[in-house]
């Protein structure tokens, strides 16, 4: 057994798809009989016992988005405080360059570490501080990717070897009910902001017949103007913020699911929880949804801000029962391939890789020197030691 200390720089209460895949990723382990902690932001209860919460986030912008992020000093020592009280035997940290608790692991490093990048597109931040980070990023024992994608943009800035590990699905809570039946209805989730094409969806759906629905999941800084805007189309269902339940209900229920994002995706993990529904997808054809949707194969991808082009496509997924029926089949398929059981495996090869370089000295676990007066007061040791 493993005691596994996986971070995330981003609110665990806030739905968002590094979080998706720390939650998720942390419950596959923990299966499988490993002791995992995960340790974040929490602006509320925290989403799970396992989680330690580190206080409140703050909205940072970041890269056209709004990101839930805790870089304040007393975030830092509740993170320094958890990693020693845990004494884990080997740290996972998402976004390890983000400030917070990830980079704040990564600076003290109290154990072989593993980090997994997620962004893809550009980094304003990658940009101006690479000499700084590819500094720091020397402590990191194993890089991961999420995609080809997001390994091209952190290699453009801090350089390094990675591993491309695509993200993973929890198959199991997306397994339809037998009778459950399909509603005419588009189902769209993702933060109401620009890049992720809302606007560019309803703007499709007004050229679309009067018998077809749009469910809006989640909320954004374009909510309020984009209700405004489609008030009188007594089609749309704004949802708000809704829990991983009820979204999957309405990934099952949805005639089609739509992501029409514009820029910024480095995976389509939502694309896969569509299809592993057996939801027909229909999405931009970004290079990071090409990750693992296919055109006209597993789904219908269309250029990204076309709205008559995305009208045209949802409109033919719709009507035409063949064609969603080989969708379904296809998505159902290629889904599988992305479970999330079979992704904690290929971590756990990394933990026990990492805990080796350590024991062959490849790797030293040494206190950073601002805190070397304290260093009576840390209670994990080498496992050599």
């Amino acid at each position: 057994m493993l005691r596994i200390g996986m971070v995330s720089p981003y609110s665990l209460t806030i739905p968002g798809g590094v979080q998706q895949q720390v939650l998720g990723l942390a419950r596959s382990l923990r299966e499988k009989g490993h002791e995992v902690r995960v340790l974040g932001p929490c602006d509320g209860p925290p989403p799970d016992p396992f989680v330690t919460p580190l206080g409140n986030s703050l909205p940072t912008a970041v890269n056209g988005s709004v990101a839930p992020l805790a870089p304040d000093a007393s975030a830092a020592l509740r993170t320094i405080r958890a990693l020693n009280d845990e004494a884990f035997d080997v740290l996972h940290l998402h976004e390890p360059l983000v400030p917070g608790p990830s980079l704040t692991s990564l600076l003290v490093k109290l154990a072989p570490v593993v980090a997994t990048f997620h962004s893809a597109g550009d980094s304003g931040a990658y940009r101006a501080f690479s000499r700084q980070l590819k500094w720091i990023a020397t402590r990191i024992d194993i890089r991961v990717a999420v995609s080809k994608d997001a390994r091209e943009l952190v290699h453009r800035y801090i350089g390094g070897e990675y591993e491309v590990l695509f993200n993973g699905i929890e198959l199991g809570v997306y397994q339809q009910p037998r009778d459950m039946k399909r509603e005419n209805a588009i189902f769209f989730v993702g933060r109401h902001e620009p890049r992720k094409g809302l606007s560019v969806l309803l703007k499709a759906l007004s050229l679309m017949p009067d018998d077809v629905r749009l469910w809006i999941a989640s909320d954004g800084p374009e909510t309020s103007e984009l209700r405004a805007t489609y008030a009188s189309d007594p089609r749309i269902e704004w949802l708000g913020r809704i829990t991983d339940e009820e979204k999957i209900d309405r990934m099952c229920r949805a005639a089609v699911f739509c992501a029409p994002s514009l820029h910024g995706e480095s995976f389509g993990v939502v694309l896969l929880e569509a299809m592993a529904a057996g939801t027909p997808v229909v999405a931009s054809s970004l290079d990071g949804y090409r990750n693992v949707a296919t055109d006209n194969v597993n789904s219908l991808l269309v250029a990204p801000g076309d709205a008559p082009a995305l009208a045209a496509a949802l409109a033919k997924v719709i009507a035409d029962p063949r064609l969603s029926q080989r969708l379904i089949e296809a998505g159902r398929e290629h889904a599988q391939k992305f479970s999330m059981d079979a992704l904690a495996d290929r971590y756990i090869e990394m933990y026990e890789r990492a805990l080796h370089m350590e024991e062959n000295k490849i790797t030293t676990i040494a206190l950073p020197r601002m805190l070397r007066r304290y260093e009576g007061r840390f209670l994990r040791r080498s496992r050599l030691g």
